[in-house]
């Protein structure tokens, strides 16, 4: 499916539900959104979690279709997902609202934020993250090359401390995109 189609299907879920359309269904269904999620339903598919909030608390919460096509393991609103590079767009959002509200810039050193990050030469910014121009290595790679498992859990802080051990850069903040 088209990623601008499944965002249309979770906007669309998400008005239904907000237009009171749950309130009308038993605990758990909905056949309105779950109309809207039909075709992850089908055997074999793969599908999505789906998640409404409203006041600080979630009002509707379904899996769709499967996590493991293999194992034929279902989606429940419990399943955890790596969500990869799907942050990335809110992530950008978020510090570009940080930056309106004065309280950073994209052209920020990000040693300021992240001090564990050894001094290169040539400071790296907030844009050069943003846009993929830091020079600084991947971790996902890193991680590989050490031996790692990536199928096993990794943290924040795991990335944090194989990326800070780098010694140099793959090439000079800003000069090259990667």
């Amino acid at each position: 499916m088209h990623p601008t189609r499944f965002i249309r299907l979770c906007l669309f879920a998400g008005l239904l539900l907000t237009a009171g359309a749950l309130s009308s269904a038993p605990q758990g269904e909905n056949p309105a959104v779950d109309k809207v999620f039909a075709e992850f339903t089908k055997p074999g598919s793969p599908g999505c979690a789906l998640g409404v909030y409203r006041d600080g608390r979630i009002i509707y919460e379904r899996g769709y279709g499967l996590a493991n096509l293999e194992e034929n393991v279902p989606i429940t609103p419990q399943t955890v997902f790596d969500i990869g590079s799907t942050s990335k767009q809110f992530t950008a959002a978020s510090i570009l609202l940080l930056e309106k509200q004065g309280k950073l810039s994209v052209h920020d050193d990000i040693r300021k934020f992240i001090p564990e990050i050894p001094v290169y030469g040539a400071p790296i910014t907030i844009l050069n993250l943003l846009n993929h121009t830091s020079g600084l290595r991947d971790y996902l790679t890193l991680f590989g090359l050490s031996g790692i498992n990536l199928d096993g859990v990794t943290t924040d802080d795991d990335a944090l401390a194989i990326i800070a051990s780098q010694k140099k850069l793959n090439f000079a903040p800003g000069s090259e995109y990667l």
